[in-house]
């Protein structure tokens, strides 16, 4: 049985301490795998046929490959190429990389889900392509794209644990070491477990509220 005083002065330490780690991968993965899947997104709708090619292979390739296997060959085998990267720089390329594989999917849906007749009357006001897509096109999408793009940050933050293969010891990887410690599975994996479950929690109430604040008044369902 653990007692009180092993929880609070020796568990909770170390998953706070893990739980910093793990923040410090979801919070940039996160931010810049969205930008990236507008940028990917909205070169696979818009771009020429070449540089749409290349997105949908990016796609393709990161979306249809494993992350976990990714991981290992971001940290374990591009050292045989002389390209090495520490434990925490893979993480995080790894979690941007397929990031923005699965958010430029759901941008490119919205992007694709805007009527025609924006794009024909802002021709006819006189609009370049490129003004067009980013000062028209592009801010619609992303309001439409936010609930999937919330969702995949949802599932950045379980899948942050995946850095602990890479020797980079964050939340679950505390919770690993210090199960092999002192033997107090279910105590530690539960505590862990709700930590994960608080940041999902917290995640869902702040993008609800984005979404909410990016609403256009008229349009969408209203809650």
């Amino acid at each position: 049985m653990l007692d009180a005083d092993m929880f609070w002065n020796r568990i909770i330490p170390a998953l706070n301490e893990g739980l910093l780690l793990s923040l410090s991968l979801i919070a940039p993965s996160s931010v810049i795998g969205f930008v990236g899947g507008v940028l990917v997104g909205t070169l696979r709708v818009y771009a020429c046929s070449p540089l749409r090619r290349l997105a949908d292979a990016y796609v393709a390739v990161f979306r249809g490959i494993p992350l976990l296997l990714q991981l290992y060959f971001l940290y374990y085998a591009l050292p045989k190429w002389g390209i090495r990267f520490s434990a925490y720089q893979a993480a995080v390329l790894g979690f941007i990389l397929c990031s923005t594989a699965y958010q430029s999917e759901h941008v490119r849906g919205a992007l694709l889900s805007i009527r025609q007749g924006q794009i024909k009357a802002a021709c006819a006001l006189g609009f370049s392509a490129v003004d067009m897509i980013l000062y028209i096109v592009i801010p619609q999408a992303v309001r439409r794209a936010l609930p999937g793009c919330g969702n995949e940050v949802i599932y950045l933050i379980k899948y942050s644990s995946l850095a602990y293969v890479l020797t980079f010891i964050e939340l679950t990887g505390q919770a690993k070491e210090l199960t092999a410690r002192t033997f107090h599975y279910i105590e530690i994996y539960f505590t862990a477990g709700m930590y994960y479950l608080a940041m999902t929690t917290l995640a869902s109430w702040a993008l609800d509220r984005l979404e909410k604040k990016c609403r256009i008044p008229g349009f969408g369902v209203q809650r």
